[in-house]
């Protein structure tokens, strides 16, 4: 679980936080007992439950558990390299970052602290957590910053993508690989030996087939005609840098790791807006050997989103869900599957926690806005291939740490 993903998830979380009791916590028989050593760095029974109430109160995707577990060691592998480097943060730091963080959900860090306090979280649990973030954050430049170059031709395609995104539309072929908590590094590692031994569009399909878990996967990969738009804001960019034929830098998202092969690109004569709005749908239905059935019964029920509250009536609350966001702003796993969907379209490819989510596109809107500066265009160009580095130098350190039990 990235800062970034729980950052966005705090405005719709944290609403509803005063308003809960402390989440259910099973007993253990000694909280501050090892749990797992990291290279020599031990994490606790208490941190791991620490940090599922904390998942739990942001109602971070995933399994709690695993995603605690999965935070914690990746947070041990942090402080290591920070630690190598001489890189620290200062109180002052970590005051303005718990500060920043809590702002997110429009509060100060002292209602912030109050609110997570009434589920169960203690201050130092929040304060270990950005103080995790802040110095990755320092490592990942100190590290990686001098070696990332933004040329003006990778502006003025980044610039052209952003001012005239619905008039260039995109031929793609895919490959999800599955990253399941504590198996990040072998998916990074399998994207990246992908990248760099695919040289044509059989080699990509074959590789689809193999090793893709979406449902392209049996057509090696291929999507239908996309316009750049559709896609997520931190993967156009990728795409729209390609050549025909080439292949994608490994894309981290939740739970996988995406690489795309560009087939072809085409511009039309279509006005741009310069980002979009999707307003959609999740009904979320066990993922088990019925799951198919129950999936067509409510595909022959629906035509619009609207429908869904019909079908979800009597059931609990939080077995539907709808949304309003920028692309930006949705999480890139669910964002891949609304940019094939047109408009009372449905997909069922995706699985949260054991269950299988019935995603609807309601609406897709564009938006017009003042196109960003050519500064500004060159800093994204420059943070989204610095989280790419980051990813892969993390995924490097997961493999080659000791993890072991006590």
């Amino acid at each position: 679980m990235t800062f970034n993903l729980l950052i966005r998830l705090l405005t719709v979380a944290l609403a509803a936080v005063l308003g809960l009791g402390a989440p259910a916590l099973h007993a253990q028989q000694n909280l501050f007992a090892p749990r797992l050593i990291i290279n020599d760095k031990v994490i606790s029974e208490y941190e791991i439950n620490q940090r599922v109430l904390f998942l739990q109160l942001l109602r971070a995707p995933g399994n709690p558990q695993d995603e605690a577990l999965d935070g914690l060691i990746e947070d041990r592998l942090r402080a290591d390299a920070a630690k190598e480097m001489d890189i620290s943060a200062t109180e002052e730091q970590i005051a303005a970052g718990m500060g920043e963080f809590a702002s997110r959900a429009n509060l100060s860090t002292e209602e912030f602290l109050k609110a997570i306090a009434a589920g169960g979280v203690e201050p130092q649990t929040f304060r270990d957590f950005v103080r995790a973030g802040l110095v990755w954050r320092d490592v990942v430049r100190a590290r990686f910053a001098p070696r990332v170059q933004i040329t003006d031709v990778q502006v003025d395609r980044a610039i052209a993508g952003m001012t005239r995104a619905s008039a260039v539309r995109v031929l793609l072929s895919e490959i999800i690989i599955p990253a399941e908590p504590g198996n990040e590094a072998q998916a990074m590692a399998l994207a990246t030996r992908i990248q760099a031994e695919v040289s044509s569009d059989a080699g990509f399909a074959a590789a689809a087939r193999q090793y893709s878990a979406s449902g392209s996967a049996a057509s090696g990969g291929k999507i239908e005609w996309l316009p750049l738009a559709n896609l997520p804001p931190a993967i156009a960019p990728f795409v729209l840098a390609l050549a025909p034929g080439e292949v994608s830098d490994p894309v981290a998202i939740p739970n996988a790791v995406a690489i795309f092969q560009l087939r072809a690109v085409e511009e039309t004569e279509a006005t741009a807006p310069t980002s979009v709005e999707v307003e959609y749908a999740q009904f979320f239905l066990p993922d088990d050997d019925r799951a198919a059935a129950a999936f067509a019964k409510v595909r022959a029920e629906v035509d619009t989103c609207d429908d869904l509250y019909t079908v979800a009536k009597g059931l609990p609350e939080t077995q539907l869900q709808r949304d309003t966001q920028a692309m930006g702003a949705v999480p890139q796993d669910i964002a891949l599957q609304l940019a094939r969907l047109d408009e009372g379209e449905s997909s069922t490819a995706l699985v949260f926690g054991g269950n299988r989510v019935f995603l609807m596109l309601c609406a897709r809107r564009p938006q017009m806005e003042t196109p960003p500066s050519r500064e500004e265009v060159r800093q994204q160009l420059f943070n989204q291939r610095l989280a790419a580095m980051a990813d892969g130098y993390l995924a490097d350190l997961r493999a080659n740490a000791i993890i072991r039990e006590p």
